[in-house]
């Protein structure tokens, strides 16, 4: 059943050459004017623009996201701790081993001593690096391995793009 007031309040808020003026007649309504009557045109186009903006948040936010969490040269990728890379760097206890992560002092050692024990030997007062620790090494490299192909995407390379192109156009 269709609401017959509802119906009569708004169709007597056209301009009505009757009554002179935009404002309902009827003193059963609210007194609607049609300036306060919103265009479904102007609604749409604001409600894309609204959702564009929005959308364009959540790109930047995942992009963010990635690049502040897992490529700060300044923060132990392990661990997060701050670290200087110079010094990282220059104080690896084995310079023939080619550390790939940006680590602090702790978690170089223990990458170290992660593969010596792949390689069946290890320092062996580190009784606390048992198979558990080891499968939990090896499931950071997978996890960094797995952040590297999410990276090389084409569907991430192409959010990359979007977001440069909509920042030229801004």
């Amino acid at each position: 059943m269709i609401d017959t007031h509802y119906t009569r309040c708004y169709s007597l808020a056209l301009p009505d050459l009757k009554y002179g003026n935009r404002t309902n007649p009827d003193p059963g309504c609210r007194g609607v004017s049609l300036g306060k009557i919103i265009s479904f045109d102007d609604k749409a186009v604001s409600s894309r623009e609204k959702q564009a903006k929005i959308s364009r948040r959540r790109k930047i936010m995942a992009v963010r996201q990635v690049f502040q969490c897992s490529n700060c040269a300044f923060k132990c990728e392990k661990c997060g701790t701050q670290i200087d890379p110079v010094d990282s760097n220059d104080n690896r206890q084995q310079p023939n081993l080619r550390v790939p992560y940006s680590f602090c002092d702790a978690c170089t050692e223990e990458y170290i001593d992660y593969i010596e024990r792949l390689k069946g030997q290890g320092d062996d007062e580190c009784y606390w690096h048992n198979d558990a620790w080891i499968d939990a090494w090896r499931n950071w490299i997978d996890y960094q391995g797995s952040l590297d192909t999410y990276l090389k995407s084409k569907e991430f390379q192409q959010l990359l793009q979007e977001i440069k192109q909509t920042g030229r156009e801004e």
